[in-house]
């Protein structure tokens, strides 16, 4: 673990330098007059497959590579995708999409009904272990089929009524559905192309490589180097091509967020993914129309292994919670405006309004670790605490370990892991605490509160409830939004008085942007569609 964190401090600098060298500059053209937007998106993606991913890194470039049943204009209001219109039952049960016959998929195929039906069959299938499966569960059938209760896929709620007509029909009401559609997990793969590497029942096969990749969205994957760049180009096949300003998108997987800075300044991107903790009052002040800071929808948190001592204790959660100054971290630490969380759901979704907070108490903490068996810390076992490489994660970590050798004489060990590392140490269990963070994935709040049903795919917590997944299963019964945010926050006082996470702020989002950039904005999802976007000359 050290090895790979020191590692990761000499290849860093190193790969800011290939960057540096290698972008081309963020001119609106190169020498054959294209319009290119130069972006950073962070990191390396886990894949490009929409069923074996997580990420915000990933979802940027899925925007660009392939379009659901709805999408989104600029200001995120639901317009027509791949279906140009729809209707829904007086119940609200049944959805009946009827799709766009010039959409077509990148290879020049006209994308089906059944492509959907099979899209969502393998989302489904447990040996594709989708983690976010469970946002079809609103389907008739879907967890069933999941857990192995019917084999039969017919037998669910995914209907191809014929090529251009698909049918869904849900459990319940589902008010927020055709936001959560704006979501890649809702996105159509080409189960065709897949089925020729022998991908329908299995991650990791040879279809998202560049040679053998089909998408359905604006742009199309036209090369991925990987840790250099993934490179979109606008896909002549797409419906809608002809509105599409942009002739290729640049991604780049910049973990160092101060080389991202340096390449912003150097005129090398257009956006970046992240400003430099140690820069936002500087751009505020001496540069202000080129930074961007805006709500975003999203929690910043530490999860725990409650499988593994000590964190299988309530009282050790409990009394790291509440020994951290989140008031300090914002104001001292992170600098961009966010909120203290003291509670899991950010506000400002819809009218929903957390009821319950978690304690700043520092003389309870003491006296919960001290109940647990470590008064003072002493005995406390060596722990320690990942995160995915960031100047931002490592300063917010650094901080929070001071507080707790401070406050409770606990000392807590820090590594770095680079994305893809990062991420299946977070899916196996493979740590004690962890760094996370959680955007939304449409406006609701249930975003936010179904993730930690028990065994949920983004759960990863080892944490589970009984209850709790009864009044889940409560909430999406209620008949209004009203009742359903009453077992919302009955949810959410489980969720503090369980403590399998440990929320520290709720998000804003900075980004440097050039003003060639036109059409762009940032949304609090970090969604905006790149159909729009465009270039001064």
């Amino acid at each position: 673990m050290k090895f790979l964190r020191y590692l990761s401090l000499l290849i860093i600098p190193l790969l800011g330098m290939l960057f540096l060298s290698g972008c081309g500059g963020s001119s609106t053209s190169d020498d054959s007059g294209l319009k290119i937007l130069h972006f950073g998106n962070g990191a390396e993606p886990q894949d490009l497959d929409a069923h074996a991913v997580t990420g915000v890194v990933e979802h940027h470039l899925l925007k660009a590579f392939a379009e659901g049943l709805v999408s989104e204009d600029p200001d995120l209001n639901i317009i027509p995708g791949v279906a140009q219109s729809w209707d829904i039952s007086e119940s609200g049960l049944v959805y009946t999409f009827h799709l766009n016959p010039a959409a077509k998929w990148s290879n020049g195929d006209t994308i089906t009904a059944q492509d959907f039906v099979g899209t969502y069959k393998r989302m489904l299938t447990p040996t594709i272990a989708a983690e976010y499966s469970y946002m079809l569960f609103h389907v008739v059938g879907a967890e069933d089929y999941l857990l192995g209760n019917i084999d039969d896929f017919s037998e669910t709620g995914f209907k191809a009524l014929d090529d251009h007509t698909l049918e869904l029909t849900l459990n319940q009401r589902t008010p927020f559905l055709l936001h959560a559609m704006n979501h890649y997990a809702w996105y159509p793969v080409p189960v065709k192309v897949i089925d020729q590497f022998g991908g329908l029942e299995r991650k990791g096969t040879a279809w998202t490589r560049p040679e053998n990749f089909v998408g359905n969205g604006a742009f199309n994957l036209k090369t991925w180097q990987p840790n250099r760049k993934i490179i979109a180009k606008r896909s002549p096949t797409y419906w809608d091509a002809a509105n599409v300003p942009l002739d290729e998108i640049h991604f780049y997987p910049i973990e160092s967020i101060d080389t991202e800075e340096r390449m912003f300044r150097t005129g090398q991107l257009h956006i970046t993914n992240e400003v430099p903790l140690s820069k936002i009052k500087t751009y505020l002040k001496e540069n202000p129309e080129s930074i961007s800071i805006m709500p975003y929808n999203g929690v910043y948190f530490y999860r725990f292994n409650t499988t593994k001592p000590p964190f299988d204790d309530v009282r050790v959660r409990k009394a790291l919670s509440y020994a951290i100054d989140r008031t300090a971290i914002v104001e001292k630490v992170t600098l961009a405006n966010e909120t203290p969380a003291y509670h899991v759901v950010p506000p400002g979704l819809l009218t929903y309004e957390s009821e319950h907070r978690i304690p700043a108490d520092l003389a309870e903490a003491k006296r919960l670790l001290a109940e647990a068996g470590y008064p003072n810390g002493e005995g406390f076992p060596e722990t320690d605490l990942i995160y995915n490489t960031s100047e931002k994660h490592r300063t917010i970590a650094e901080a929070i370990q001071q507080m707790w050798r401070k406050n409770l004489g606990i000392n807590m060990g820090l590594y770095n892991q680079e994305w893809k590392v990062y991420l299946d140490a977070q899916d196996n269990l493979d740590f004690q605490l962890i760094r996370a963070g959680w955007i939304a994935d449409y406006v609701d709040p249930h975003v936010f509160i179904d993730m930690w049903k028990t065994g949920g795919g983004n759960n990863d917590t080892g944490w589970g409830s009984e209850t709790y997944d009864e009044m889940l299963r409560q909430a999406l019964a209620s008949p209004t939004d009203e009742a359903r945010f009453k077992v919302y926050n009955r949810m959410e006082k489980i969720l503090i008085e369980e403590m399998p996470i440990l929320p520290i702020y709720h998000y804003t989002n900075s980004k440097l942007i050039s003003p060639k950039v036109l059409g762009y904005k940032i949304t609090p999802l970090d969604n905006f569609p790149w159909k729009y976007v465009d270039l001064a000359p």
